[in-house]
């Protein structure tokens, strides 16, 4: 029994390899006549930015031509998401500038970034970022599956955005309490009757993410105060339809809105002005009517006109829109009308996303903008923003345009924990000194702003922030035209002046140029006050004929004091730039400290023999921010876009105060 047992138990296990082999051979023959599918790389414009796509790793294929600088990059390297997919790829070295494949992986922000020049792409500082990525060949790990379609922040159906809208706007357990959440109806059919005024706190920010907080009212208080409003709105609503014929119009304060108050700006006011307006849900239609009453009024104590302000209005809410241009309405009255029909958008207070979008869009030539016209920006905030302000502030303030801020009604002490960015008109504004931001307790308020505001936008002497790196400077060359420099050598100095002039805006009020060469002994070329465009200066700088003979840098820095920067005027940056190509043969040390306590902040160029320690005496410090040493002159045109940045991120840090 035993061995029948057995044997019938082998030829069991014999049947079961005889099945497991077969299978196997099986699987194998069914795998290879199933085809896998193909990986399509998706393909990507120049202007697509890390930050806009979800997926965390991807391969992507870049045009040619990302090497424009319209096309922004932040850091090397390691990029911030901000930047341009491709245009990071030229900068790493990854791609060149006829495009192809990369593959690019998502990593943690860092807390700042540096900028280079590499590649024909000069990539930008940036103080933090959420997140950012590295741009690698486009190399398959193995077992990793890539997208063949990508995801995009901003990809989702008109569905998936009416429920978020709703979710956005629907009030989150209180924390710290049982009570039920509050709806947006029900918060609109609170505001409807006349309660209490009782202050609801403001949503958790765990129900909603940390850069786009839903704002519900503090619906007690709002709610008596709009149906107070009832019987106190601008006496040229009593024409409106629905109008109450017999009731006085007339702000509880006593002021009536009749007629705008006028402000005695003068005639030489010429700005263009940008007023971004909160259209968000919240604010409600009674309280966006009294905005809108406030640019009403500012249109006409302006007196728009093509000789004098110009005026457009941009809407924000989850998105902003441009209702109008500066170039749309050239007078009072038809701008008064047209800000009459515009229409609340609702939504959200993204004030950041619509600070950027007046930043990149609204001051162009083909909107209107004047080149001779300060640029001004009012943004009114009814509470706080949603999202946050400062580094697109930041990047407005860089591109010379002057922020205003105007808010009504801010947090309440329990409600401060929910403010997405503390402090975040101080953070946005040009200078934190109290000029550029305005806050109004309550919208019954807002009309005592009219006056003030309109005085301080028109004092185009202190809108500082139309001051930038490239046009608030008296920029001194001094040259070395000594014997062991050479005539062909000196040309190419000549060039590499040329280059960095090319870079700022000249004018009699804008960056002024002047040069000195120098030996043994000195010579002016020109001075600030002698060429006030860019044509006349390049022009002067080629007639620059070569000196010849020894090398007296110390006494060249006394002589550029004297007889250059002692002509320039009080409000402007002074900076010198001295190239040389050798020791000097006196003393560079007190006359680099003269000009130190003068204020003038001073790069040294050194090619070929130069010292390197006598340029860090010459360099303003940092020495590594100021002095620079190139081993042949050909390699000097090199140099041009880092000394513009060094410049201009040096400007950049001056304290706001």
């Amino acid at each position: 029994k035993r061995t029948v047992v057995l044997t019938m138990k082998a030829s069991v296990i014999e049947m079961f390899l005889v099945l497991l082999v077969t299978g196997v051979h099986s699987n194998k023959e069914t795998s290879k006549k199933i085809k896998r599918p193909k990986f399509t790389v998706p393909q990507i414009n120049c202007d697509v930015k890390a930050g806009k796509i979800i997926n965390p790793e991807f391969i992507v294929k870049c045009p040619a031509g990302c090497q424009d600088p319209r096309f922004h990059v932040y850091g090397t390297d390691v990029y911030a998401s901000y930047s341009s997919v491709c245009s990071a790829a030229v900068h790493s070295g990854v791609l060149d500038n006829s495009g192809g494949k990369i593959l690019v992986r998502k990593v943690a922000g860092l807390s700042g970034y540096k900028g280079s020049y590499s590649n024909g792409v000069q990539s930008l500082s940036l103080p933090r970022w959420r997140e950012s990525f590295i741009v690698l060949e486009s190399k398959p790990k193995k077992g990793v599956t890539y997208p063949s379609a990508l995801t995009y922040s901003s990809s989702k159906s008109p569905a998936a955005q009416a429920g978020e809208t709703t979710k956005a706007h629907q009030r989150p357990p209180i924390p710290a309490t049982t009570a039920q959440p509050v709806t947006l109806m029900q918060l609109l059919a609170v505001t409807v009757a006349v309660a209490t005024p009782t202050i609801l706190p403001r949503p958790s920010p765990s129900a909603a993410s940390t850069t786009s907080i839903p704002r519900p009212e503090p619906v007690g208080q709002r709610s008596q105060e709009m149906d107070l409003w009832s019987a106190t709105t601008y006496t040229s609503s009593q024409n409106r339809p629905g109008a109450d014929p017999g009731i006085q119009r007339q702000d509880p304060s006593g002021a009536a809105f009749q007629k705008p108050i006028r402000a005695d700006v003068g005639l030489d006011c010429k700005i263009d002005l940008s007023f971004l307006i909160d259209g968000s849900t919240s604010i409600g239609k009674r309280r966006f009517r009294i905005q809108k009453q406030l640019l009403a009024g500012v249109a006409q104590a302006l007196d728009i006109g093509p000789a004098g302000p110009l005026m457009g209005v941009v809407q924000y809410g989850d998105n902003p829109a441009t209702h109008f241009n500066l170039k749309t309405h050239m007078n009072s009255r038809d701008l008064k009308t047209a800000i009459e029909k515009i229409t609340q958008r609702g939504g959200l207070s993204n004030v950041g996303r619509a600070i950027s979008f007046v930043t990149k869009n609204f001051f162009s030539k083909a909107n209107g903008n004047r080149s001779s016209a300060p640029n001004v920006v009012v943004v009114m905030v009814d509470g706080w923003p949603t999202d946050k302000v400062e580094e697109a502030s930041r990047l407005a303030r860089e591109s010379g345009i002057n922020i205003f801020f105007i808010t009504i009604e801010g947090a309440a002490e329990n409600e401060k924990q929910y403010v997405v960015e503390p402090n975040f008109a101080n953070k946005a504004v040009c200078r934190t000194n109290g000029f550029y931001s305005f806050h109004v307790q309550s919208w019954f308020g807002l009309h005592k702003t009219l006056q003030p505001l309109v005085k301080r936008v028109c004092d185009t002497d202190r809108l500082a922030c139309s001051k930038t790196c490239l046009n608030s400077a008296d920029i001194g060359f001094v040259i070395d035209g000594s014997s062991s420099v050479g005539t062909g050598n000196f040309r190419t100095v000549l060039q590499f002046v040329t280059n960095l002039t090319k870079e700022f805006e000249i004018s009699d009020t804008d960056t002024r140029i002047g040069a000195v060469q120098y030996t043994y002994e000195q010579r002016l070329e020109f001075g600030f006050d002698q060429y006030s465009s860019k044509p006349d200066i390049l022009n002067a700088i080629k007639r620059v004929g070569y000196w010849s003979g020894g090398t007296s840098t110390g006494a060249a820095i006394n002589f550029a004091l004297e007889q250059l920067f002692k002509k320039s005027k009080p409000n402007k940056r002074k900076l010198m730039i001295l190239i040389t190509d050798g020791r000097s043969y006196d003393d560079v040390r007190i006359p680099a400290m003269a000009a130190h306590l003068k204020g003038v902040i001073t790069y040294a160029i050194g090619v070929a023999w130069a010292a390197q320690e006598e340029l860090e005496v010459i360099a303003t410090h940092p020495a590594r921010d100021h002095s620079f040493f190139v081993d042949e002159f050909d390699n000097l045109y090199q140099y041009v876009p880092r000394i513009i940045q060094n410049i201009c991120t040096e400007f950049n840090s001056q304290p706001r105060n």
